[in-house]
């Protein structure tokens, strides 16, 4: 059963960038059962704009007779800071002022929100994880955890990450960002500032996320006749509607922000010598049409993880791939583990 639940944090949490929140509430859900030993916790990082309940975008990989059946796994997703689905972001009220936070909201970093995800562990008891994963920045988000606690995980999935974000995929964000600025309504404290220039930046965003080859298949025309309202502009506008819906342009601009924070090599010397700290058994997996998170990038992640595994999807879909190709994802994640045992019964 899915169960939602709110923690919250009464205290001051400080952040990287040296301001803090005065205190936070956590939105996180929670499936399936803890098993006595508590051996048998899963801990998803989700991606950039989705939510803590994981069964609506990954339902995929979660629910009975799938990868992770609750029968077997107490799977655990918390919602980033930052965001709109329940933990604390632009839109809560700050408690100081008793006002919206809006543009005042500080600047957040993926450690940050690592940070905010270890006192729900520290809420619910879990002293062990058998599987962190996490997909596109909820891989980033994985990884800096593998790193910062190793002793924390057994295995480490992550899907379509990195360890820096590249300055290719940063400026995506900030081509993202300048569409929001220059709605003229950004600079008004809010709720719907800056909707429409959002509205554009999910359209920027798609692109990225998908390619030329998954356009050529979805949205090509079957007449040589057309010169307007072709397909493809009207699936641009309808995926920014979308986003206009269900996300605010606050949360786009701070979570976008924290991903372009990705640098596990901050602070620890070196992205290698960041990497070499990681103990848990570790599968990256990149997906070969990605053009915002190039395979390159989890090829230097095993190359730099102890006892890594390596493995690549093909899907015209591109990073997305990671939300849609579930049977690929299962195979690969399975012989994972399965490796993963005969390698420990072996030694």
């Amino acid at each position: 059963m899915v169960t939602n639940k709110v923690f919250n944090y009464g205290k001051k949490f400080k952040l990287e960038s040296g301001k803090s929140l005065s205190e936070i509430q956590l939105y996180y859900t929670t499936y399936g059962k803890l098993n006595a030993d508590k051996s048998n916790v899963i801990w998803i990082c989700h991606a950039f704009s989705g939510n803590s309940d994981f069964t609506e975008w990954w339902g995929g990989l979660f629910g009975e007779r799938k990868l992770y059946d609750p029968e077997k796994y107490f799977v655990v997703c918390v919602n980033m800071l930052g965001g709109c689905y329940g933990s604390t972001g632009p839109l809560s009220e700050n408690p100081e002022t008793k006002k919206p936070y809006f543009h005042d909201f500080p600047l957040l970093t993926n450690k940050d929100l690592v940070n905010s995800y270890k006192l729900v562990r520290d809420h619910l008891k879990i002293g062990r994880i058998h599987t962190v994963i996490g997909c596109s920045m909820g891989g980033q988000q994985a990884v800096e955890w593998a790193v910062d606690e190793p002793g924390l995980f057994d295995h480490l999935v992550a899907i379509g990450a990195n360890a820096k974000h590249s300055p290719w995929a940063i400026a995506f964000n900030e081509t993202q960002r300048m569409a929001i600025a220059a709605d003229q309504t950004w600079k008004a404290y809010k709720d719907n500032a800056g909707m429409e220039g959002m509205k554009a930046a999910r359209a920027i965003g798609l692109l990225s996320y998908r390619n030329y080859v998954c356009y050529e298949a979805k949205q090509h025309e079957i007449t040589d006749e057309i010169y307007d309202d072709f397909k493809a502009s009207s699936y641009q506008n309808y995926q920014g509607i979308k986003m206009q819906k269900r996300f605010n342009a606050f949360s786009y601009w701070i979570i976008s922000k924290a991903m372009d924070s990705q640098n596990v090599g901050r602070g620890r010397g070196s992205l290698e010598k960041a990497l070499k700290r990681i103990k848990a058994k570790s599968l990256f997996l990149g997906i070969d049409n990605d053009i915002l998170f190039p395979t390159v990038e989890q090829k230097f992640l095993a190359k730099n993880v102890h006892g890594a595994v390596y493995e690549e999807i093909d899907s015209y879909y591109g990073h997305d791939g990671f939300l849609l190709e579930f049977e690929k994802l299962t195979v690969a994640i399975n012989n994972f583990y399965a490796n993963s045992l005969a390698t420990k019964k072996s030694a």
